[in-house]
This record gives structure tokens, sequence and C-alpha cells, in this order.
């Protein structure tokens, strides 16, 4: 059953014509947290790596800023905050729950391909985290050329050709805003336990051999789990490895 869209209280909203990167925007100053900045396209909009992140008009191209109290170690761990809201709200739009996969460290997968992309980027003094970026775009009405994508990463889709569903900005932010509310409230009664049980519950490749790619070096086993720390845990021929951060692929 679709969940009503709502808007959370106290939540503000800016919403732009266009923006340089929204996460930028958002960690300079130029919203109050909590809040979403939406932009309908952005000039320099950036994924994990600094990758180049394709922003054209129709897709979805938002920031939500918050000013969080943890440490950063769970101040990062908003990454699976983001992925499970995102993934609310597209079932919530589309009533289509066996679709929507979760891509370690930080994609959602429909019908097995890219849609969407979160990026987590913040500032602070002294190793404290003062206002957390949660940089999420969305693929809804266009996917990225393929000859833009890197050598051996999923290919792309978006949510219009896959479903025959066309949202706007406007609403996909109206149903994202709600959810990530309601994973927040989630996340701050109770922590990572119960969030991370609802992540494994939807991750792709759970239990299949994948390969990680840590930096220069590439690592190849059994997607065994998450950790209490978010950290991917593979099965190698070499043992059980713990990799805080990698790029994945199938």
């Amino acid at each position: 059953m679709k969940q009503k869209a709502f808007w959370p209280e106290g939540l503000g909203r800016l919403v732009l014509e266009t923006a340089d990167s929204t996460n930028a925007l958002a960690l300079s100053g130029g919203l109050a947290a909590p809040g979403w900045i939406l932009a309908g396209t952005q000039t320099a909009g950036r994924g994990r790596r600094a990758r180049a992140w394709d922003s054209p008009r129709g897709n979805f191209h938002g920031t939500l800023l918050l000013e969080p109290q943890e440490p950063a170690d769970v101040v990062a761990l908003r990454s699976f905050v983001a992925a499970l809201a995102l993934r609310d709200a597209f079932v919530a739009l589309t009533g289509l729950p066996d679709s929507f996969t979760l891509k370690w460290p930080n994609d959602v997968l429909l019908n097995g391909a890219k849609v969407a992309g979160i990026l987590l980027e913040s500032s602070g003094i002294g190793g404290r985290v003062q206002r957390l970026a949660i940089g999420i775009g969305v693929n809804l009405i266009a996917a990225p050329d393929p000859g833009m994508m890197e050598p051996g990463a999923l290919p792309a889709v978006s949510l219009l050709a896959e479903t025959g569903l066309r949202v706007t900005p406007e609403a996909f932010l109206e149903a994202l805003a709600g959810a990530y509310a309601r994973r927040e409230a989630q996340f701050l009664a109770g922590g990572f336990a119960p969030l991370r049980a609802d992540w494994l519950a939807h991750a792709a490749r759970l239990g299949e051999v994948i390969r990680a790619r840590t930096g220069q070096a590439s690592h190849e086993g059994r997607f065994e789990t998450i950790d209490a720390a978010g950290n991917l845990i593979l099965v190698t021929a070499a043992g059980r490895m713990e990799i805080p951060a990698a790029d994945v692929f199938f």
C-alpha cells in the first residue's frame, strides 16, 4: 500500500533552478539545518571519489543538511539511513518492493541496475562533524550514457524507463523527505542495529562472490555481511576481510 507523503515539521526546504553542487551549497551555509536543497540541474555535480555526476533537468539532485551530535564514525552510518530511506521512497511511489535493492556502500538498484547514488560530505573542527551534507542523485527520467560509466560498473537505468512512472523531482522530494525523517527517527531511537538488519534484508548479491577495489588493490570473495560499523565483510581465499571503503563490482 502506498504511503502518503508528508513534509516533516521543522524541516527547511530550498528549491533552486540551478546550483553548482547542492552538497557544496549546503556546506557553504546556504541553508539552515535541518533542511533540503533541491536543484533543477547542477553545473558541477559529483559522486564518490570526485567523479562527475551527470545532472540533466528532470532528474533528482538534492541534499539534506544536518547538524549531527554523534562522533564521526556514527555520523558516517547515515549513508545506510539514506539508502533505506531512498528505497522506502521508491517503493512508496511505485508499489514495487521486489524491484529495489541496495548496493554497498551507497547505491540503490532498480532491477539490478543503478538508479540512485548517495554522497556524504561534511565540515567540522577537530574531528567533530558540525555539518553533514547527504547528497542524493536519482535517475528519474534519464540515465547516464554508458560511455560515461567506469569500466566494469553496473549499468544505469532511469525510473521512467524501467517502470513507466514519471515522477517530478519535487514529488520525489516529498516522498523522500518523509521517508528519511522516519528512518532518522529510527536511527536516533534504536541505533544502527535495526537499520543494519533492514539494510541486509535488501542487500544486492548478499552471499555471492563480488569484487571490492580499494585503491590499487582488488579483493574477490563472498559477500558475507556488513558489520556493526558498516564495513563490508568479505570471505576471500586469504580469509575473512573487513573493508571500510571500496568500489564494489559484481
